[in-house]
This record gives C-alpha cells, structure tokens and sequence, in this order.
C-alpha cells in the first residue's frame, strides 16, 4: 500500500491557483513585453540607424582621408569656405559629422531634410532653409536625443571650444561650440540665418544643433547648442588636428577606427523570423514522427496528474519530442516572436500609438 500511495499521481491543483497561474504569466509577458519595448527603443533604433548610415557611407564615392598614403593632419586654410554641398536633395548625404567630446567613435551622417525619415534612419538631418557648411549665416541640423541611435544624447556634455567636426566630400569644417539655449518647439528663430539677433543680416558662419528636452520623458522643449566656424581644411590634406591622435610608432591617427559591429551588419531581422519558424516547423516534424507527443501521453495514461490550467506550460506540453527537443521548440518560437516584435511590432506601436510616440521621441524636431 506504502508504495502505490508513492506512485499515485498528485491531485490536481485548484481552480483559483490556476486562474492565479494565468494572470501572473500575462503579467509577466507583458511585463517583458514592455522591457523588450526598452530595449528596441534605447538599443535596436541605433542599430538600424548605424546599419542604414553604413549603407549609405558605401553608396558614395568620397576619398579617404589617407589616400595618397601616410596620414597626416590637414592645415587650417585661408580665405573664404568653399561651400559643399552646394544644394542637396532630401535624403542625400551630405556630410559626415564628428564630435569628439561624444567619443572617438561617435560618427554621424548628415542628410538633407528633417522629417521623421531622416532622423529615425540617417543619423543627422539638415534644415533646408538654412545656410550650408561655411556659409555665412547658420548652418542648422537636427538629431534624436533618444532613441535611434540619440546622436545629439549627450549634447548637455559639450563644453566651450569643444570641436563639432563636419567632414563633406572634400572639405572639413571645423567649429567650435560655444553656448546653448533651450526654447518650445514653437521658436524657429534658433535655426534662422542669424539666431542671436533675429531679423539682422548675418555676420558670422554658426553651426545650430537642436534635439528635444527633456531627454527621458515627453519633449516639452527643445535644446539647443550653438557654435563657430573656427577654421576649414582639404580632405586631400589628411584629418583635423581634433580627430588626430599619435600611433605607437608616433604616426598620426585616425580617433576613429570605424569598425562595423556584428549587430551593425544584420539590417533586417525577417531573414531570422523566417528562418526559425522554418527550423520549428522541421524540427517539430522531426519530433512528432520519432517521439510523439510524451508528455500529453502521459497524461492520459495516468502516469503523470492533470496539469494546473497555464499558458507556458500548456505550450511546451503540446510539443512533439522529449524534454529537450520541447524546450527548444518554444525557445525558437519565442525567438521567432522576439525578432517579430522588433521588426514589425514595436516600430508599429511607436508610430501609431500616441503615448508611446511621445514616450519614444517619435515626434519630427
């Protein structure tokens, strides 16, 4: 009697404890729902956005800056700025922007135009109406400060006479920051050709930079820094003096060593949606042809009690296989919706739904 009261199975757990089951797993899913939606908005933008960047760097034909061999630093030039681009469409690469005070790593693309196209997916956007680099006048751009890669995340960091470095196709600019404001979105007197005095003719080549405020809650403002043209330089020359840095052999250096990473180079999670749903569906052939359904065999040949009513556990039962080939089953199915909800999903809901945009920044500068 001793042991068949042993291998009795265990009666079933109560109604309560299994709707209690049920609304924990909700909770919890759409709790990580919520951390997944974190980090596709703080992580996965960026990636996108420095995948298409990279994309667009190796459409153009632009030199390197070593071309000609050694590197070397390009000398500050004397008389007016050349101006290029001199037009551009939107869209189209126009510069490549660097700031050291953000990292020797942080580069940027600057495109024509500021709509949500540009700044979600290039990087840097420029205002149309405004000057072009070196012109006189203000040459105005505009940057997410969250989200999507937040080129302009750290602009509260910038100190006076920090470099804000804009590299077109053959020209560097050079300028130096010098203050900032923070203004409503309302004021577009910041990104006209002659911010500290509106309505008079502009005497100075300014750089404007504008990005949202605050950075972590819904933009009620906008922040915006301010610089100088210090100086111009010929690609051809080689690099600014502010992205040199000295070698192990005393050669000069590019800060940057514009390296790819893994995350960088896989654009399009579809390929991953796809293929591990075609890798589920022959496994789970695989399975069912070799081992059956185990675990709901057991059940009904009374071996194992009547599992509580729940959503994971119900999932992982109803697959083909032995413990291990179930447990991979819905880990490739959970892999499978991940990567849905970060190609599809999330971007769906930060574009139509209205508190996530604001939550997101997914709103134009």
């Amino acid at each position: 009697m001793k042991h068949s009261q042993q291998s009795a199975p265990a009666p079933r757990r109560s109604v309560s404890r299994s709707i209690i089951t049920v609304i924990a797993e909700v909770l919890l899913t759409f709790a990580a729902i919520c951390g997944l939606y974190v980090a596709w908005m703080q992580w996965w933008t960026g990636v996108e956005s420095a995948h298409v960047q990279e994309e667009t760097r190796q459409q153009v034909a632009w030199a390197q800056p070593d071309a000609g061999g050694a590197l070397t630093i390009a000398q500050p030039q004397q008389g007016e700025p050349p101006v290029q681009p001199e037009s551009a469409r939107v869209g189209e690469l126009m510069a490549r922007v660097y700031i050291p005070r953000f990292g020797d790593q942080w580069e940027r693309n600057l495109v024509q135009g500021t709509s949500l196209v540009e700044l979600n997916q290039h990087g840097l956007g420029h205002y149309e109406t405004s000057q072009m680099p070196g012109q006189v006048g203000n040459f105005a751009i505009a940057g997410h400060r969250n989200g999507y890669g937040q080129p302009l995340g750290d602009v509260d960091r910038l100190q006076p006479g920090d470099a804000i470095v804009i590299r077109s196709q053959d020209y560097w600019y050079v300028y130096q920051y010098t203050n900032y404001t923070i203004v409503t979105p309302d004021d577009g007197s910041v990104i006209g050709s002659n911010p500290e005095h509106p309505g008079e003719a502009p005497t100075k080549r300014m750089i404007t930079m504008t990005t949202c405020e605050p950075k972590y809650t819904t933009p009620t403002h906008r922040w915006i820094s301010f610089g100088e043209l210090a100086y111009w330089a010929k690609v051809a020359d080689g690099i600014p003096q502010e992205l040199a840095k000295e070698g192990p052999d005393g050669a000069v250096q590019f800060v940057n060593n514009e390296k790819q990473s893994f995350f960088t180079s896989i654009g399009s999670l579809a390929p991953y949606v796809w293929g591990a749903l075609a890798v589920y569906a022959l496994v789970f052939a695989a399975a069912a042809v070799a081992w059956r359904w185990p675990a709901l065999r057991a059940i009904r040949e009374g071996r194992t009690s009547l599992p509580d009513t729940d959503i994971y556990g119900w999932l992982l039962r109803h697959q083909p296989g032995a413990a291990p080939v179930r447990w991979l089953l819905v880990l490739l199915l959970v892999f499978a919706a991940v990567c849905a909800l970060f190609q599809w999903g999330f971007p769906w809901a930060a574009g139509n739904i209205e508190f996530l945009k604001q939550m997101s920044n997914y709103v134009t500068i």
